[in-house]
């Protein structure tokens, strides 16, 4: 912790840099329409973990040539080459009984209820409370963010 003598001289920039929220914007990306290989290491060589399927989401961590290291929902952690992800953007349900909403707001119609698991199109990727979803069998509503990954 900052001394408060420290803070009496200083300039407002640095006042205002040091009350600033701290803000971690996560890349996610969707696996392509062909299944994705995970791998141990940044190689074809190394070893195969998993095979993800298509459209599921995965979150960028960081990239290394043609590579891109990723997490799943379950927090697993592999690499796989960055060709193979689309930045089309698909969210999993986190929980049982994820319920999609008419509105964005929880007195609002229930259009479905999903499981753990449910592969749901993300339609506003910058949700804060509700976001805009889309099930391949063509209901389009809203979701709590709190209920799903890959946002």
């Amino acid at each position: 912790m900052l001394s408060p003598r420290l803070l009496a001289g200083a300039p407002l920039f640095t006042l205002t840099v040091l009350a600033a929220p701290s803000v971690f914007a996560f890349d996610f990306k969707t696996v392509g329409t062909a299944p994705a290989i995970l791998y141990e290491t940044p190689s074809a060589k190394g070893n195969k973990l998993y095979l993800a399927p298509p459209g599921m989401p995965l979150e960028v961590m960081i990239a290394y040539g043609d590579w891109v290291k990723v997490r799943d929902m379950n927090g697993d952690v592999a690499w796989t080459p960055a060709r193979g992800l689309a930045a089309r953007r698909n969210v999993l349900v986190r929980k049982p009984g994820g319920r999609v909403h008419a509105g964005p707001d929880d007195t609002s119609t229930v259009l479905m209820t999903a499981d753990k698991g449910v592969l749901l199109e993300l339609a506003d990727p910058n949700a804060l409370v509700w976001a805009r979803v889309r099930h391949r069998d063509g209901v389009v509503g809203y979701i709590k963010v709190s209920d799903i990954w890959g946002l």
